[in-house]
Parts: C-alpha cells; sequence; structure tokens
C-alpha cells in the first residue's frame, strides 16, 4: 500500500494525482519546484519499477516539465531523482529563473524555504487547472 514518507509530507503541499505519480508542491516560494512520488509502495529506485512504470514516470515527468517551462517561463529546467535523505522514490522538478535566489547553484540548501501564503498556493493551482487538463486529477485542497 502507497504511503507518503513523512518528510515530503511535511515539506510538500499535495497537488494530485497522474495515473501514476501524486504531485506534490514544495513549500519553498524561492522556485517552482514540484515532486512526483510514484504510488508504489516499498519503491526506492527507478529500476524497481515495471517498464511500463518507468514509461510511465518519464511520460509523466516530461508533460510536467514542458508544461511547468511554458507556465513559469522557466530559464532551465532542474529535473533529479536523488533519495539520498528520502529514500521514497520521487522525481524533482524544478523551474530555475536566471534570477532566482540560487541561480546558477542547485537549489538543496541554498537557503531556508519561505513558505508560500494561500494565495500564493491558490494562483499556482488556478494556474495549473488550466493546463492539466489530461490524465489528472486535482485534490480538493492542497493547504
Amino acid at each position: 500500500m502507497f504511503v507518503l514518507d513523512s518528510r515530503l509530507m511535511q515539506d510538500t503541499l499535495a497537488v494530485g494525482d497522474f495515473p501514476l505519480c501524486r504531485l506534490l508542491l514544495s513549500n519553498d516560494s524561492h522556485y517552482p519546484w514540484f515532486i512526483l512520488v510514484p504510488r508504489r509502495a516499498d519503491v526506492s529506485e527507478i529500476f524497481q519499477l515495471s517498464g511500463t512504470e518507468q514509461a510511465q514516470l518519464w511520460q509523466e515527468t516530461t508533460v510536467l516539465s514542458q508544461t511547468l517551462k511554458q507556465l513559469f517561463k522557466a530559464d532551465k529546467m532542474n529535473v533529479a531523482a536523488l533519495g539520498n535523505v528520502v529514500s521514497q522514490l520521487h522525481m524533482h522538478v524544478i523551474v530555475r529563473h536566471r534570477n532566482d535566489a540560487a541561480w546558477p547553484a542547485p537549489v538543496w540548501g541554498k537557503h531556508p524555504a519561505l513558505p508560500y501564503s494561500a494565495d500564493e498556493v491558490a494562483a499556482i493551482i488556478t494556474q495549473l487547472r488550466a493546463v492539466l487538463t489530461e490524465d489528472f486529477t486535482f485534490v480538493e485542497t492542497p493547504l
């Protein structure tokens, strides 16, 4: 049974679900930072997914990356599956701008997280609702 890692629950807001992955918003307003978590129990590595699930993970990552790049006018998209702290398989999809708080360095540990306001989260969800129209189900309230 799929259970979201407590550290991911603590640091993110649930946005909704693709066919395979739960989509989370990192609660750090420095960057539009999203996380895809395959809803599969006890998976820490991509190779532990079936071939079909691996393809689905890459499809969802690609769709999300393309969508966010356009929506947030990204200069660069950072996509990574690290798992050194949180072993549950998850894919970071981070919008980067040349003028963001960490550019050009990685975002990890650069600055303390600056949580979103309720209005900022609502605005992001509204933007996403306009573009994530196929194969995506939004949660009722991400806060």
